[in-house]
């Protein structure tokens, strides 16, 4: 019969994307989630402390990595270096786990969380991240690279950035974070809607500087080069 212990339901999100990430930890029962636990990553230590910081959470609730039933991940647009880091310890963990993954686009959470049809996230550059959800297409056709000075008449927008908070019609938010991730992929969850982990991939938007260039891309958790 084992030690007795009763096994609990969890989701575990990861938002590496931004400056600052995070991971949360959450129940799962009914249909419903409910917050845990969630700590921030600094952009820079997301390779280093993406997985001691989940060991931890898990640890903190006198859970195991096993209670783990599902993984939500946001898959971008933002840091090149930060999506691949979230995606490869996302995918690794659900294929030693054997448990499903839901990827989010970050701009489809932010413009959640500020209740706009549209959504706008800093590219550098003069430029940004525009995601326009207000029509049935599907969501990456909805998301584009734009100049800052073309953002079109959108009515509200929700951004959480100063680089834009001056766009017409700027509505301004918090970041999105993992548990803003777990709360927006509980339909989903429900209805089984669930990647292929095997050919999931970061929403980049635009290439990275990397493969501008002509340089090597490698996947998995590497360190960010200077300025990513």
């Amino acid at each position: 019969m084992g030690s007795g212990r009763r096994r609990r339901f969890m989701l575990l999100g990861i938002d590496s994307c931004g400056g600052v990430g995070s991971v949360a930890l959450a129940a799962w029962e009914g249909g419903e989630a409910r917050l845990l636990q969630m700590r921030e990553l600094a952009g820079k230590t997301f390779a280093s402390d993406l997985i001691p910081v989940v060991r931890e959470l898990l640890a903190e609730q006198g859970a195991v990595v096993g209670d783990v039933q599902a993984i939500v991940v946001v898959r971008g647009p933002g840091s090149f270096t930060g999506e691949r880091i979230g995606l490869s310890t996302a995918k690794g963990l659900a294929e030693a786990l054997d448990v499903p993954v839901v990827a989010l686009s970050r701009l489809a959470l932010l413009a959640r969380k500020g209740g706009t049809a549209a959504a706008a996230l800093d590219a550098g550059r003069r430029e940004m991240y525009w995601g326009d959800f207000s029509g049935p297409g599907r969501q990456e056709e909805a998301e584009r690279l734009l100049a800052v000075s073309d953002a079109p008449a959108a009515g509200q927008v929700a951004v959480c950035e100063d680089a834009l908070a001056e766009l017409p019609g700027a509505v301004r938010v918090t970041a999105p974070t993992a548990w803003d991730a777990i709360e927006a992929s509980l339909a989903r969850l429900q209805a089984d809607d669930y990647e292929d982990v095997a050919s999931l991939d970061a929403n980049y938007v635009r290439r990275s500087d990397a493969e501008l260039f002509g340089k090597p891309v490698r996947a998995g958790l590497e360190h960010p080069p200077a300025g990513a």
